[in-house]
């Protein structure tokens, strides 16, 4: 195969991902109850916080910029933080209490009852993400998960965003896709000011 028939074959495999999203009621309800959520959160004076390995730990701090910063117009900050950025913290915890524990020990000690808390696993099965669901369980902050459609995750916490793919890239791809619409929903809503300068 060559280079254009390949880039197009792929292409191709990741539109059908996000057509099987258009069609699934349920992931399209789960995403605007998960926005709901949010709004609802910054509402009542609670933030975000996700977190997620390698290529979802990109995810996690890019969806965390697009709240902090901006999505589609200006308008002030809103509350949410990645707990994948700071190298000296991971790698405290990592050494003192293991990988297993990267993300529970920074929710516990950054949350509060009422945040949400938005892990990100391909596989539904990273084990700093579930146990970092204990503590969001224990802690009474609302679990949300983007996962593929295998894993125990999407049965770990209250809401599961579940990508109907095993391919991770294109579970990737769709993860994003899913983040960036719950941004535009969350900003539109909080900030409906149309006078608003935007970049679209």
């Amino acid at each position: 195969m060559d280079n254009i028939a390949y880039i197009k074959s792929y292409l191709s495999r990741s539109i059908e991902v996000k057509e099987k999203l258009l069609e699934s009621k349920q992931v399209l309800s789960t995403v605007a109850t998960v926005a709901d959520l949010i709004i609802e959160a910054y509402e009542r004076g609670n933030k975000v916080i996700l977190a997620g390995n390698g290529g979802s730990a990109a995810d996690a701090q890019h969806i965390a910029a697009e709240f902090v910063s901006r999505f589609l117009y200006d308008r002030p900050g809103l509350p949410a933080i990645a707990l994948t950025t700071d190298s000296s913290m991971l790698t405290a915890i990592g050494n003192d209490y293991g990988f297993e524990k990267l993300f529970s020990r920074q929710l516990q000690a950054q949350c509060k009852p009422g945040d949400i808390f938005i892990g990100i696993s391909t596989s539904g099965n990273s084990v700093n993400i579930i146990r970092a669901m204990d503590i969001a369980k224990s802690q009474k902050v609302i679990s949300v998960i983007l996962c593929g459609e295998g894993g125990k995750l999407k049965d770990l916490a209250d809401y599961a965003i579940c990508i109907p793919s095993l391919i991770t890239p294109f579970i990737q791809e769709s993860h994003i896709c899913v983040g960036h619409i719950i941004c535009a929903i969350v900003e539109s809503r909080v900030f409906p000011n149309k006078d608003m300068v935007r970049n679209v």
